[in-house]
């Protein structure tokens, strides 16, 4: 799976970010991450930094070339073992219960086909396993809704890597067959008007129900 255009932008973006704030949400994401972890859309492995020591080894997968050569060499200096493997939400490289964790960080818009992504994320996770997730998601404006319907149907996947700004992801992990045990709702950036069909976002750890 190539995204030439994304793949060229989001280290830039993703590394702006983590000097903009965005590391503190990774910290709060990851900071319950303990034993086998898999890591969703791993990209360029900004991730990778924030594991906790609780963590014993992170399986990141990551289908776009240009990414995962990127994430290969972050992961030489993660804190915590991490291995980079190709791969599709839509059929994970992992057998059934492997993970005690599964993390899911600004991805879930992009997969083609987010209930059979979350799916497969349940079936790779031990019963009572956590799945961390941190994403941009639909707006509660009718305006915002209303545009980013437009641009989801138009431009914004072609430049974004695929990426969808009006997906309700935090229901669709409900009905994945995930219990919502924690759920933090905010704009980014956190400003009284704005125009960033990306930035109403989620951040929460559900469990495998």
């Amino acid at each position: 799976m190539s995204h030439p255009v994304f793949a060229r932008l989001w280290p830039h973006l993703a590394a702006a970010g983590e000097r903009q704030g965005t590391a503190e949400l990774r910290d709060r994401l990851l900071a319950g991450a303990a034993g086998r972890v898999l890591e969703l859309g791993a990209g360029s492995g900004t991730n990778f930094g924030h594991y906790p020591s609780a963590v014993t080894e992170v399986v990141a997968v990551e289908p776009e070339p240009r990414l995962r050569a990127l994430a290969a060499s972050a992961a030489l200096s993660a804190p915590v073992p991490v291995t980079i493997v190709d791969g599709d939400a839509d059929a994970l490289p992992a057998e059934d219960g492997a993970f005690d964790v599964a993390v899911a960080s600004l991805v879930l818009c992009s997969v083609p086909d987010q209930g059979r992504a979350l799916a497969e994320l349940r079936r790779v996770l031990r019963p009572g396993g956590r799945l961390l997730f941190w994403e941009h998601v639909r707006g509660e404006k009718a305006g915002l809704v209303r545009a980013q319907r437009v641009l989801d149907a138009t431009v914004w996947p072609f430049f974004a890597g695929g990426c969808h700004t009006g997906r309700d992801t935090a229901a669709a992990i409900e009905a994945a067959g995930f219990t919502i045990e924690r759920l933090d709702r905010f704009d980014l950036p956190d400003l009284r008007v704005n125009l960033n069909p990306a930035s109403p976002q989620v951040l929460g750890m559900a469990v495998r129900a």
